[in-house]
């Protein structure tokens, strides 16, 4: 096995990252050959659509966990941003593009809030971000009065923004998603911010005492995070369009698995974007898969807490091999 490691081509592709597309593929195929009318763009377009939302808070928690943090808020927050911003639009008739401007500024001010509690008031991530959790779910509940929301479909009445989706058939919604990750893969790896935030999960300690503002870069991370769960939100409502007061808690699951799966370490300073990426292709298909096989959500439920344990298992384990 370490001999397939050092080769070349694999050690720049990066093995997990092999490894993850090989099994996406593998998985495709077994569902193709034991699923009638599994195969085909309608059920790829399917896919995507899952995958865009979950992929942006995929890739937001990435950075929070990198610096060793974690978020579970991020779903709730999701649905709260796609319930005020509805309800904005369907209520108080604003322009379609400030509905969709104050989604993206509610996850940022979320996000805004999360890093300032954790960095600037030393709040642990895990209890600020249940606290948030909440928050989230009791302001969208209140806003909106605990009605459902549903976004416009046709165009003459705002639906055009689902354009961001597709158009026709052309997925155009998977050419943002790519544009985003490039971005985001240059941040983590390639600016001062990037290595910082990598360096804070990796050791917080000494990062201070080198005189790095630990909590302007621990902040950003949150920042980036909430952003992107505002955005995901948009490609939520634009694939799904009706959203429910209260919900959103498994998609926080299903993004940490992704983000787990795709060799972000849990305890920080190890984070990879084409990773996370891949993750949140598997969890997108496997969803699909199970509505297929009609096995239910609960399955799916089952199976997410399972990678999770498997993945953060075998992170812990070769932490204490290089120990």
């Amino acid at each position: 096995m370490e001999k397939i490691k050092q080769i070349p081509i694999v050690k720049k592709l990066g093995f997990n990252r092999i490894v993850l597309f090989a099994i996406m593929i593998l998985m495709y195929i077994i569902f193709c050959a034991t699923i009638p009318g599994f195969f085909g763009p309608g059920r790829i377009m399917s896919i995507l659509n899952y995958a865009y939302f979950l992929g942006f808070l995929a890739l937001g928690v990435t950075f929070v966990i990198a610096t060793g943090g974690i978020d579970f808020s991020i779903g709730p927050v999701m649905f709260c941003c796609a319930l005020m911003a509805g309800y904005t639009f369907g209520t108080y008739h604003i322009p379609m593009v400030l509905a969709m401007l104050m989604s993206v500024a509610i996850g940022f001010l979320f996000g805004l809030f999360n890093g300032f509690m954790v960095s600037f008031i030393g709040i642990p991530p895990f209890i600020i971000s249940m606290a948030s959790m909440n928050i989230a779910k009791g302001i969208a509940s209140v806003y909106t009065k605990t009605q459902s929301v549903q976004w416009p479909q046709s165009a003459s009445d705002g639906g055009w923004f689902r354009n961001i989706v597709k158009v026709g058939g052309f997925p155009v919604g998977l050419v943002v998603f790519i544009c985003v990750v490039v971005i985001l893969y240059i941040i983590l790896n390639g600016t001062k911010a990037g290595r910082y935030i990598l360096c804070l999960g990796s050791n917080r300690e000494a990062v201070r005492l080198s005189g790095v503002n630990v909590k302007k870069w621990m902040m950003l991370a949150y920042v980036i995070c909430g952003t992107l769960v505002g955005i995901a939100a948009l490609y939520y409502v634009a694939a799904y369009t009706t959203v429910q007061p209260g919900s959103g808690d498994q998609y926080n699951n299903e993004a940490i698995a992704s983000c787990v799966m795709g060799g972000t370490s849990m305890v920080g300073g190890l984070a990879s974007i084409g990773g996370t990426v891949l993750g949140t292709f598997i969890i997108s298909l496997l969803q699909e898969g199970i509505l297929a096989y009609r096995l239910g959500k609960d399955i799916q439920l089952i199976i997410t807490g399972l990678i999770v344990i498997v993945f953060v298992y075998l992170d812990v384990s070769a932490r204490r091999r290089k120990s």
